[in-house]
């Protein structure tokens, strides 16, 4: 029973790849030449290797740069507001001023308005965040690969 009916459709199987000549070729070879432009194109754009940076020391901060200094943050919850003020008191002795955001897009906004003195936090979760920076602040010419 299953054997046979396995063979019969084996065999069925062989007989339609050997009518379709042109389509069975194409199945084998399209995954080997879109296989090769990838290797290719990898191989015109190679990843940059950096070299590892010293540890040195950098010194003080100057505590001048941080004059009028605001940071805001979005979204209000808790675990954000203790980050925040441990970040604006147990590091700087006058403190910094932080201010809250209901959304990302208020916070733009204030960003717009206070663009020589403002830096935006985006919490994610409790663990991670991205800053906002104003579009004054240069960039680094280091590594620009995942810009």
């Amino acid at each position: 029973g299953v054997w046979r009916q396995t063979r019969a459709l084996l065999f069925k199987n062989c007989l339609v790849k050997c009518r379709t000549k042109k389509s069975s070729v194409q199945e084998v070879l399209f995954p080997l030449f879109f296989l090769f432009w990838l290797i290719l194109m990898s191989m015109m754009h190679p990843h940059k290797k950096y070299s590892e940076v010293p540890n040195t020391d950098l010194g003080t901060l100057d505590a001048s740069l941080l004059v009028n200094l605001v940071v805001g943050y979005t979204p209000p919850t808790n675990m954000a507001r203790q980050i925040m003020k441990k970040v604006a008191f147990d590091n700087f002795e006058d403190g910094i001023i932080t201010e809250e955001y209901l959304s990302e897009e208020e916070l733009q906004e204030a960003s717009a308005f206070k663009p020589s003195n403002f830096v935006g936090v985006v919490f994610n979760d409790a663990m991670s965040y991205q800053l906002r920076f104003p579009d004054s602040v240069t960039t680094s010419s280091l590594y620009m690969e995942s810009r």
